[in-house]
């Protein structure tokens, strides 16, 4: 009997080595919960065209939208755990169980953790329409009820509805929360001063700064940036309890085989280690991992530490999907 176990064990071992050696053999699918467009989308396609040339094989990014994320996170869920479906999300998929509680899904325990890929900074920005100047003065006429404007985000459970929720919080003066299918349908709104504001990442903010398509009033990071030299952060602008970096992700399905984990998270490395992937990261004010900050244990331990503080925060403003 022992050699009987022992010997299927032997063959699942075999099996799971070979299995490795030939991945990929197909193409892969990297999912998106929210529209093209946005942070997400701009950054899972970066990693997708990076991979491709790692693996000879097609990397296509497919998005996935509904409910905040909620919908690409199950369509992870049911997909063979074989490394050909992955998922790219960021600290929305910590967020979207604690909107969608009935759903019984958890972001550390549901699925695996093939690594990190960025972390980046988030920026307020306003229409030019708008007639908001600096955050400063938006914070004053916030306070004495002469402004209530209309934040939009890429819809419930993402980093841009719960940053903005955070805002109105720390801003103690009222606000709506317009929520959209993507951060991009609601950054064409800001152009277009349909909206006044949104706190999204530089990724998709920082050009149209640039372009004086939009105004940047706000950093979320320590210190600023040499991309956005003229944008102050929150703590010169008088808010410095609004602190949100933001980290991005590679998902795969539980029960994923280890060997094919590794050959997963060596590929992701190696494409961060590329000094074009680096310069375009830079380019978006997005910074790269550091190697210990790399790997499948990294990325777990990010979400599990942002579990409890997401949990804190979404409780504290009454964070709710709509």
């Amino acid at each position: 009997m022992l050699r009987h176990i022992l010997a299927v064990a032997a063959t699942l071992l075999i099996s799971e080595e070979a299995s490795a050696q030939a991945f990929p053999s197909r193409p892969l699918t990297i999912i998106v919960g929210v529209a093209p467009g946005g942070t997400l989308d701009t950054l899972a396609r970066l990693v997708a065209a990076s991979l491709t040339t790692d693996f000879k094989q097609p990397v296509i990014v497919e998005n996935v939208v509904g409910a905040g994320g909620l919908i690409g996170f199950q369509r992870l869920l049911k997909a063979d755990p074989n490394g050909y479906t992955l998922m790219f999300s960021n600290p929305s998929m910590v967020l979207i169980p604690l909107l969608y509680p009935k759903a019984g899904i958890d972001a550390v325990s549901d699925v695996e953790h093939v690594g990190q890929v960025a972390t980046v900074p988030m920026v307020l920005a306003v229409s030019n329409s708008s007639g908001i100047t600096s955050l400063p003065s938006m914070l004053a006429r916030m306070r004495d009820g002469s402004l209530k404007p209309d934040l939009g985000s890429g819809g419930p459970g993402t980093t841009s509805h719960l940053a903005e929720a955070l805002f109105l919080l720390l801003a103690k003066g009222a606000g709506q929360l317009v929520q959209y299918r993507g951060s991009g349908p609601a950054i064409t709104d800001l152009m277009a001063g349909t909206i006044d504001g949104i706190i999204d990442q530089t990724v998709t903010l920082m050009q149209l700064h640039q372009g004086q398509r939009i105004k940047a009033i706000a950093l979320a990071a320590p210190r600023r940036i040499p991309q956005m030299p003229d944008v102050p952060t929150f703590a010169e602008g008088g808010l410095p309890a609004f602190d949100f970096t933001i980290w991005n992700g590679v998902f795969a399905p539980k029960g994923t085989p280890k060997a094919v984990m590794a050959a997963l998270s060596e590929a992701l490395s190696r494409v961060i280690d590329r000094p074009e992937f680096k310069a375009r990261l830079e380019q978006m004010a997005a910074q790269a991992p550091a190697p210990s900050e790399r790997g499948s244990d990294a990325l777990r331990q990010i979400v599990q530490t942002d579990q409890k503080r997401l949990a804190g925060i979404a409780q504290s403003t009454g964070l709710q999907a709509r």
